[in-house]
């Protein structure tokens, strides 16, 4: 950026000769920042700036289709030779111009497309055009919705989207949300970046609810969890969750003072769900400890990340209300199936949860990313308030009061404009689309002979192996150390196929190792099926790509 009359932001340099050349050279200087700040540098840049922006704003899917590979082959090593600089320079590298091309033509290949119909294996995927419109608003009005000095009508906006998805949640009557939807003593939930911080913002709320302060302690917050446990009679605490719960569980353990060992995982049944069994006898056998427990929390999980199970609500909420002990439900990947009147049952006792942890960025198809956390409670929250003199202050309506983050963008705007245009309809149809087609696949896989369905969709996330006859007839009839050889080469199979498919750059399902009670653990694929554009037919197509790498590759 530089002063220049014929092309601002250059600044011609002169030759020995005292002529022009056409040399000439980046240099920031106050001038030209301002000129750059508030629009662009030239018609040059206005140019290509448009040229993509209307590609994107208008042809989404088109653009990632002719920009972005699914999994381009290129290897780490690479392209990190290609980002090796840590130097910043202190004038500027290139005109905008350049920067947006660049992106687009070195950048924009070696990410990920996933928005892709063959893009099946992670949470991730399309999300509708108009959320990049919704975005661009968002960044351009730069509100910050947990100060309302700083947001004002976006804050006011946000209180009514939290209660609407509060009562697909929790489905209280209209007397509840005419005071508690603007209410600034209430919190109804909270929006946050992502599923993470949701789960930690519900332990944090448990944490504090039970250690809360009393006479001759101040509260947890205030003390930490040495004297909160001193102060109560315990030696410790801890939390119970699926062996399939999500790992940031462990992370909140951590960060609360909790310890991640006390994030004790319980066992999962046959049907991948948490044992009832395992979780009756563990409390049982934490309550009559010598070493005195506090259980904190138990978690149960609405859509498991490995297989998308979800754990038995009804009989969770009921031992947790026997044992009074917070109940969370992680629903970060399931809670939009409460819009589905086909399969918003699957979901029964939800509304029996203490929290409730709902991922925007998953299956409300917002950009990444956006996470919430919601109270059956509207007070609960109010044990991890804060206040300050600038901001937030006593009885001020700021949303940041009860709220782990001081500065986040208004997904609440992005969020309410999607129902608005969508629908829960929409969403509902979606949702149906997703479930029943990883259900056609799960059929598919089981018509397949050299397939085996690992984990049957409960939602519309399955798991699967390929399993050749020879090895699995060595199971079945081989002596222990025949099978555990066979089943290792299964796994090499499954690790192979998954590696080769992803570097072939056509279609892309994840791999994980699935632990199951009784069973070996073993290597398997996974597939999540959310994208509206993937059908039963590019499924086979993967199906088919899978089995063609096995016939070139059967050893493993």
């Amino acid at each position: 950026m530089c002063r220049g009359t014929v092309n601002p932001g250059w600044q011609q340099q002169r030759g020995s000769s005292g002529l022009n050349t056409e040399k000439t050279e980046l240099i920031a200087n106050w001038e030209t920042l301002q000129r750059i700040f508030i629009r662009p540098e030239n018609d040059a840049a206005r140019t290509v700036l448009v040229k993509y922006m209307e590609q994107i704003l208008f042809g989404l899917h088109d653009f990632l289709k002719a920009h972005v590979g699914i999994t381009r082959e290129a290897s780490l090593e690479a392209l990190s030779e290609q980002f090796k600089e840590s130097r910043m320079g202190w004038h500027p590298d290139k005109k905008l111009a350049d920067v947006i091309r660049g992106v687009i033509e070195t950048i924009a290949p070696h990410a990920v497309n996933v928005a892709s119909p063959y893009f099946v294996g992670h949470m991730t995927s399309a999300i509708p055009f108009f959320m990049v419109h919704l975005q661009t608003i968002v960044a351009a009005l730069n509100q910050n919705p947990v100060k309302l000095e700083t947001s004002k009508v976006v804050s006011i906006l946000e209180r009514q989207i939290l209660a609407k998805i509060h009562r697909m949640i929790y489905r209280r009557d209209d007397g509840f949300y005419d005071t508690h939807i603007q209410n600034p003593d209430s919190t109804l939930g909270v929006f946050v970046a992502d599923g993470t911080v949701a789960n930690l913002t519900a332990l944090w709320v448990a944490r504090n609810t039970f250690f809360s302060p009393k006479e001759g302690f101040e509260g947890v917050e205030a003390e930490g969890m040495a004297a909160a446990c001193q102060a109560f009679g315990y030696d410790r605490c801890v939390i119970l969750v699926s062996r399939l719960g999500h790992y940031s569980l462990r992370k909140a353990g951590g960060v609360l003072g909790i310890g991640n060992a006390n994030v004790i995982p319980i066992d999962a049944d046959s049907q991948n769900r948490l044992d009832l069994r395992h979780l009756k006898s563990t409390i049982r056998a934490l309550n009559g400890d010598a070493r005195k427990t506090k259980i904190l929390a138990v978690v149960g999980v609405a859509g498991t990340t490995e297989t998308g199970t979800v754990d038995p609500l009804p009989e969770i909420a009921r031992i947790c209300r026997d044992n009074a002990i917070h109940f969370h439900a992680d629903a970060a990947w399931g809670g939009p199936t409460l819009m589905s009147r086909k399969y918003s049952g699957l979901l029964k006792g939800i509304e029996q949860a203490d929290s409730v942890t709902i991922d925007g960025h998953k299956q409300f198809y917002m950009p990444m990313g956006c996470g919430m956390i919601y109270f059956r409670d509207p007070h609960m929250a109010d044990a991890i308030a804060y206040h300050a003199a600038y901001v937030i202050r006593p009885g001020s309506v700021d949303l940041g009061i009860r709220s782990l983050e001081g500065s986040r963008a208004a997904n609440s705007l992005i969020l309410g404009s999607a129902l608005e245009v969508m629908g829960a309809g929409g969403y509902a149809l979606l949702i149906d689309h997703g479930i029943d087609t990883a259900r056609a696949f799960a059929e598919e896989i089981r018509r397949r002979p050299l397939f085996e369905l690992m984990s049957p969709p409960r939602l519309n996330i399955l798991t699967y192996r390929l399993f050749p006859e020879p090895l699995r007839h060595a199971c079945e009839t081989g002596d222990p150390r025949t099978r555990k050889a066979a089943l290792e080469q299964a796994d090499q199979i499954n690790i192979l196929v998954q590696r080769l498919q992803r570097e072939a750059g056509n279609s892309f399902v994840s791999r994980t190792t699935l632990k199951r009670p009784g069973h070996e653990d073993a290597a398997v694929l996974r597939a999540v099926i959310m994208n509206p554009l993937t059908d039963i037919r590019i499924l086979r197509e993967i199906l088919d790509e899978q089995e063609e790498i096995y016939r070139n590759h059967p050893e493993g």
